[in-house]
């Protein structure tokens, strides 16, 4: 492609210099071709990377490429933020990452009330979540104006603060839970950093504090001149594998390719977050719940942050559903990239597909008859590997289980027998997707008459000899496969607890169960959960 100030004649030197003037502040270096859009940061990188207050010219980033870094945090935005930002461009943005750099989006908003920084803006205690949501909103705007696409890592910077104000460190937790929650809800992921003492070590503290939404991503300042991302203070399981930056160096000057600059040196390891695999209805990057007023009969939507489900977002999906006595999410029945729901009504056994549309549903169509002599009608996702998702059933006259296999055009194929006798005996049979990773999909059921739970991990054609996950299971109802809701690699099961109506998520680990955390209240008058 040719250089768009080219004048191959040499006849116009004042054209040139015009155009190399505006191309320099478009696109952020001398000739440089209209920048590609530019992707989510800082992508995947393992490795060296530096931060320094005004995000360097093209040609000097250029020149740094001689150095060992190909890292570097930008302070993109933040009402604290103290330099200036004249080549913080989107063009800027397009040819650092074409050249091998990977950005660090740093945020510097509101600082906490006890901040021992001299920053001049700080938060108000009695309205940090409302700051903390304000703060991502303006975040996302920002990151959206320089062409950072979702979902980039953007990343809190909050500096030291004491740790003798109860007050003062509630308000940075509420406001680093909503920033984290509004984040999530614009399509982008959060960092924090913080020094060791104070910020990080109220993180490390409430990394599993029910209804907190901690941050996806740490970046830890321990200036002691060690590049590593493991530290004594920071639990292993804590932000594993690939969510981990540290600071471990401050202020000094560093010269490559004859450019000097001021810099603080970092070690990263940052990676995407795995996919929520499945039960996103509505798009945004983590699994959800759907439930059932029975009041109303309305089909509402709960969305969950990987934290927990955030019940005053909740949002309706239409009425209707009261006449119906099976409601579950098949998956991506109908290949449009989103999440459909299948139903059986309840005075004729006839089984509808209803096709999601991330905020409902489109016209409903009948795919079967006589379901009502099935029960535990369960998704099981795309069981037979054909490229469809798939449901389960316990036929009630032989007691065996049976696959009804997805068809293209909405439809179900023939049953095909997978499980022999005494299924009866099961009830809230769920399926949980690939849960032991190895590549059939899984089915957790309990036993009614002891309340023991059961794993069948999937094979070819049916399921391995079940093995036992827990006990004391009566206590619960709604069993749910919902995806990786905490996106740490591993699907994971949500149930009601009868006796408080709490929903509680049971993390996995690829084997069994872990302790689990509530993720929400109040789900009284809320079934079926899907």
């Amino acid at each position: 492609m040719a250089a768009p100030c080219g004048d191959p004649g040499g006849r116009r030197p004042l054209f040139r210099l015009l155009c190399t003037a505006i191309a320099a502040t478009v696109f952020g270096t001398v000739g440089a071709a209209p920048p590609a859009a530019a992707a989510p940061a800082p992508g995947t990188f393992t490795g060296y990377g530096f931060d320094t207050c005004t995000a360097p010219s093209s040609a000097t980033m250029d020149a740094w490429l001689a150095s060992p870094y190909r890292a570097i945090g930008i302070y993109f935005g933040g009402n604290n933020r103290a330099c200036a930002q004249p080549n913080l461009t989107p063009g800027w943005v397009a040819h650092q990452q074409a050249a091998g750099w990977h950005l660090l989006p740093i945020y510097l908003g509101p600082q906490a009330s006890c901040t021992t920084s001299n920053k001049r803006y700080r938060i108000d205690n009695t309205q940090a979540a409302a700051q903390g949501r304000a703060a991502a909103d303006d975040a996302a705007t920002q990151a959206a104006a320089l062409g950072l696409s979702a979902p980039s890592v953007l990343i809190y910077d909050m500096e030291a603060y004491r740790t003798d104000d109860a007050a003062c460190r509630a308000g940075v937790l509420a406001f680093m839970s909503a920033w984290t929650a509004r984040l999530h809800d614009r399509g982008h992921l959060s960092g924090f950093y913080s020094s060791m003492a104070s910020g990080v070590a109220d993180q490390v503290a409430n990394y599993r504090t029910a209804g907190y939404v901690r941050p996806d991503y740490l970046d830890f300042a321990r200036w002691d001149g060690v590049a590593t991302v493991t530290d004594p203070a920071i639990p292993a399981s804590y932000w594993p594998p690939h969510r981990r930056m540290k600071q471990y160096r401050g202020d000094h000057q560093e010269t490559y390719g004859g450019v000097t600059i001021n810099i603080d040196n970092d070690y990263v390891d940052f990676g995407p977050l795995p996919s929520a695999t499945f039960a996103d209805f509505n798009r945004n990057g983590w699994s959800d719940v759907l439930a059932r007023t029975t009041s109303s009969g309305n089909l509402v939507l709960y969305p969950g942050n990987g934290t927990y489900l955030d019940t005053a977002a909740a949002r309706g999906l239409g009425g209707g559903w009261g006449a119906m006595n099976a409601i579950v999410r098949i998956g991506d029945l109908n290949r449009d990239g989103r999440e459909d729901v299948v139903a059986r009504q309840s005075s004729n056994g006839d089984l509808w597909f209803y096709p999601g549309t991330g905020s409902g549903f489109g016209t409903r169509k009948r795919i079967g008859t006589g379901w009502n002599s099935l029960r535990e009608i369960t998704a099981i996702g795309d069981f037979n590997r054909d490229g469809y998702p798939d449901l389960l059933a316990v036929r009630t006259a032989d007691r065996n289980l049976y696959l009804y296999p997805g068809r293209a055009g909405t439809t179900l194929g023939p049953r095909v027998r997978v499980g022999t006798g005494g299924w009866t005996t099961m009830s809230e049979l769920t399926g949980v997707g690939d849960f032991d990773r190895n590549g059939v999909p899984d089915l957790i059921a309990r036993v009614t008459s002891t309340g023991t739970l059961q794993f069948y991990s999937g094979r070819s054609g049916g399921f391995a000899a079940r093995r036992q996950i827990g006990s004391s299971w009566d206590t619960m109802r709604d069993l749910v496969g919902v995806g990786d809701f905490n996106r740490d690699g591993y699907l994971d099961l949500a149930a009601v607890q009868k006796s408080t109506n709490y929903v509680f998520l049971y993390p996995g680990n690829g084997s069994t169960l872990q302790a689990r955390v509530r993720v929400a209240t109040g789900f009284s008058g809320r079934a079926p959960l899907l």
